[in-house]
């Protein structure tokens, strides 16, 4: 190991995803010194294999490895990497080949849906995809850039033979990533071009591009779902849904099956033969409505019991819609909108008021982060929820899904980081931030789990109301060098029942500059906190008399 070795530094694997049963040459693009850096990857039948060449590694990832995306780190004796991602696929992968900067010149995709790994590698780069199109078929584009935290707002665009641009997309609304669907009026070639600007942004405005701008394009001519009607399902019961997107078939609808949802799941995936796009939809433990116009007022409000799960949309400038419900004095609720979070442009608020339309409680969220309410009933009777638009916009795509429900007591807890380095011989402090939510109270004990020998962490019990907890971690003088994931365990005393600490991987990128960072990724937290027993320093040479 050199004087200068340090703890890896990567940026990204290039590219991002790989296909199931392959072997795969992959770029890990950061600092390695010493190489060649270990890897470790949170899940089985992944198996990276260092090449000669700094940073270069051959993946094989098994026939039945996890697919989705999944955490990489590199790691040597002086510490670990930031977490990065790498995505098992089952299907197959298509490289961007270079040169395709002309749109004249461009990359044909031949498949009808293709899922392409790109790279803007240098400044100014435009990458092109040339496909065909017939009369009335419609295109639908969609990068995963942000998501990945590339340094790069990416934008999509089609134009004809001419160069002429027919359709364009910079924010998908879910995230900055780019999502675009765009129909043929008549049949030919058309070409997709990839391009962005510096995120965070700078202050010169132009394309950008360096080793670190990875990116997914997914380019579809077959059948895609957008959304369903309505938007959520409901847990342990069958919820009718229609499909609506792009080249589906007339009145395309099937019957989703929510029996095996489990109580802690909130998101469930549509997965439909023939069908490519990844969606997923929210999940309630009540049935899933549809709202019913007029509902405008709090006489025209529709009554329905809770808990309940609502799709709607404000469908017109100042349009409110308003739904009646019961609850018991002292009964708290969750309601909650989502919207945003569903790749639609309401920027909503939500409010709950009584019979006679006063307001009791309101949440009007920020932009691009759909409201939420907890709220308790202050007596028996009847009440309302209503959503509206913080901008006085509406229009049949302005949707939303309500979702009211009982307030379940839980805990979240949290690590600051979800890497750690100690020295022989040091003490240092592990903080778990201990959020109580919707009335809960329990005396907590908090462990660590999967320890090496050397290094001694103190069980520690947390009163009922405290917030934060306090682990001193020790090693011995005399510890060896370890590396590897621990887990945090928090556990009610009275149950037994276990909770694990979390890193939030949202809030431990990079500091980008701009408010919230980046706020959705492929994998947002881990439950593995890994751990690095450095060596012990070499003695210091006796200076010379």
């Amino acid at each position: 190991m050199s004087a200068q070795a340090a703890a890896p530094v990567l940026d990204h694997i290039f590219p991002a995803a790989v296909q199931a049963g392959t072997t795969n040459l992959v770029s890990a693009v950061g600092k390695f010194d010493p190489w060649p850096a270990k890897v470790w990857i949170d899940a089985p039948g992944i198996v990276f294999k260092a090449e000669t060449n700094s940073g270069k590694f051959s993946v094989e990832v098994a026939p039945n490895a996890p697919v989705g995306p999944h955490l990489v780190r590199l790691y040597n004796d002086q510490g670990a990497s930031a977490l990065r991602f790498i995505i098992v696929t089952k299907e197959p992968q298509t490289p961007e080949v270079e040169p395709n900067d002309d749109f004249k010149k461009p990359q044909l995709i031949e498949a009808t849906t293709a899922f392409i790994n790109g790279r803007l590698e240098k400044s100014g780069d435009v990458d092109s995809y040339a496909f065909t199109l017939e009369a009335g078929q419609s295109i639908v584009a969609s990068v995963d850039a942000y998501t990945l935290a590339s340094p790069v707002d990416a934008v999509l665009r089609v134009v004809d033979s001419r160069g002429v641009q027919l359709e364009w997309n910079h924010d998908s609304g879910l995230t900055l990533d780019p999502f675009l669907a765009w129909t043929a009026k008549t049949a030919g070639t058309y070409v997709v071009q990839v391009f962005g600007f510096a995120y965070p942004a700078g202050s010169e405005v132009k394309f950008t591009g360096s080793d670190k701008c990875v990116y997914r394009l997914q380019l579809s001519r077959g059948p895609y779902v957008k959304y369903t009607l309505p938007l959520g399902v409901q847990r342990g019961a069958k919820t009718s849904l229609q499909l609506k997107g792009w080249n589906l078939p007339a009145q395309e609808s099937f019957e989703f099956d929510g029996m095996g949802v489990g109580t802690n799941v909130t998101e469930a995936p549509i997965v439909r033969p023939g069908i490519e796009s990844a969606l997923r939809v929210p999940v309630g433990d009540g049935p899933e409505l549809l709202d019913r116009e007029p509902n405008n007022s709090v006489v025209e409000t529709n009554g329905v019991a809770t808990p309940f799960g609502m799709t709607g949309a404000i469908d017109r400038i100042g349009d409110i819609d308003r739904f009646r419900f019961t609850a018991k004095k002292d009964q708290k609720l969750l309601v909650e909108v989502q919207s945003a979070a569903m790749g639609f442009p309401l920027d909503a608020w939500v409010k709950i008021e009584n019979s006679k339309g006063k307001e009791l409680a309101k949440n009007e969220g920020s932009t691009g982060v759909d409201p939420k309410l907890e709220w308790t009933a202050p007596e028996d009777g009847v009440f309302v929820a209503s959503v509206g638009n913080r901008l006085q916009r509406g229009g049949a795509d302005y949707r939303y899904h309500l979702l009211v429900e009982p307030a379940r007591p839980g805990l979240r807890a949290t690590l600051p980081e979800s890497s750690i380095a100690i020295a022989p011989g040091k003490t240092n402090d592990l903080k778990i931030a201990l959020k109580r939510l919707h009335g809960f109270r329990s005396e907590l004990k908090v462990s660590v789990n999967g320890l090496p020998a050397g290094l001694t962490v103190e069980p520690l019990t947390v009163a009922e109301k405290d917030s934060e907890a306090v682990l001193k971690v020790i090693a011995a003088p005399d510890a060896k060098p370890w590396s590897g994931p621990v887990q945090v365990t928090v556990a009610e005393t009275g149950t037994n029942r276990q909770h694990r600490a979390v890193a939030d991987l949202t809030s431990s990128t990079v500091d980008n500059g701009v408010p919230g960072g980046f706020i959705r990724l492929a994998v947002e937290s881990t439950d593995q906190l890994w751990l690095t027993l450095q060596p012990a320093p070499a003695p210091k040479a006796e200076a010379k008399k």
